[in-house]
């Protein structure tokens, strides 16, 4: 006589069954799955700060619509957590807010980022009164092309040029692992 075979996978009493973990369970995955509107289509953007030798240092995701400012907080913020070596924030000109050259004075974080040609104008069309433009380095400046050639690094990977994925946490651990690749092979 032939015993019944199951083709169910054996399991502990009391064990979960199916697959239980989701997007949904996961506090960080923000409400859009950072997928914004653009020019392009449906975009995702990618925050980073990088070092000298162009290697992401902190990474953070975003709608494609949304303006670079207010992710500088959460980005300096993870790079203030993890280090106490001093450095120099090189941003361009999106950062050129009195209140975020205010919040970097705060925070004792040196920072070369250029006036807007708006902040210009407004700035001498105030007369003598007009005060004195923010500090402005052009041959420190000349080295913000390092975040330009990080991003080329991360480019190289295809899963991070084109975006397949459909939640922000795997895109996001997709950069990370090109990030970690990236890092080591530049310091190697």
């Amino acid at each position: 006589m032939c015993a019944p075979t199951d083709t169910q996978p054996e399991r502990a009493p009391g064990a979960a069954q199916g697959d239980l973990s989701n997007y949904k369970k996961y506090l960080d995955e923000p409400d859009d799955h950072a997928i914004g509107h653009s020019r392009g289509g449906l975009t995702t953007k990618i925050h980073a700060l990088t070092d000298q030798l162009c290697s992401p240092v902190t990474l953070a995701l975003s709608a494609g619509q949304a303006s670079d400012n207010p992710m500088l907080w959460p980005l300096l913020a993870a790079r203030c957590s993890n280090s106490y070596a001093p450095y120099r924030l090189l941003a361009d000109k999106a950062n050129s807010h009195d209140s975020t050259r205010a919040q970097l004075r705060r925070l004792k974080i040196a920072h070369t980022i250029p006036e807007r040609s708006d902040q210009i104008t407004r700035r001498k069309a105030k007369g003598r009164n007009r005060g004195r433009p923010p500090g402005f380095s052009g041959r420190i400046y000349k080295h913000r092309n390092t975040v330009e050639r990080s991003f080329n690094r991360l480019k190289h990977w295809r899963a991070v040029a084109t975006c397949y994925d459909k939640y922000a946490l795997t895109y996001l651990g997709g950069v990370t692992l090109a990030a970690i690749i990236t890092y080591h092979r530049v310091r190697n």
